[in-house]
């Protein structure tokens, strides 16, 4: 990973404009710092999937994320945005239960339903069909919405499989601190 102090050129111009979007700059960016064109397209796309309007809630987005990390066995991704869905649900025990048991965690149906696609599509992408997109629209889902979700659990299967092939870390300090 090339340091903050050593980076030039693109690269120092991409970590500026990530700490200025996320508050800080990350380990799962840093890790990728030998690819700052592709750093930034990744930025682009994660801060499009998780903070654009309209669409699914940002609890519902970090809730996926938190899904996601979690039937990956990502310690790193897990952790960071199970700080971010504090930061929405304000509630650590109900964060702690979903990532402990997110089948005995108490949710909305519309909730239940992302969970479960999530779980879902995570384990067994293949074993997914039409059925599991009825039981999304059943909960109040529009279709643009379980795109969005799609895209958002797509998106963490991708980054957890960076974050666990590239061993990413999360030292103490660098979960917290970031702009939700």
């Amino acid at each position: 990973m090339v340091s903050e102090e050593e980076a030039e050129g693109e690269l120092a111009e991409v970590y500026r404009e990530i700490s200025g979007r996320r508050g800080k700059l990350s380990n799962i960016m840093r890790v990728q710092s030998l690819a700052p064109r592709a750093m930034k397209i990744h930025l682009d796309l994660y801060v499009e999937l998780m903070f654009s309007r309209p669409g699914l809630s940002r609890a519902e987005r970090e809730m996926i994320a938190v899904v996601v990390s979690v039937a990956n066995d990502c310690t790193y991704c897990t952790l960071h945005h199970e700080a971010a869905l504090h930061a929405w649900w304000k509630d650590a025990d109900r964060v702690r239960r979903l990532r402990n048991d997110p089948d005995g965690v108490e949710l909305s149906d519309r909730e239940r339903a992302l969970v479960e696609y999530a779980q879902e599509l995570t384990r067994a992408p293949a074993e997914v069909d039409s059925g599991a997109i009825d039981r999304l629209r059943e909960v109040g889902l529009a279709d643009d919405e379980i795109l969005q979700a799609n895209m958002i659990i797509a998106y963490f299967n991708f980054v957890n499989r960076i974050a666990e092939g590239l061993g990413v870390e999360a030292p103490p300090g660098e979960v917290e601190g970031y702009e939700y």
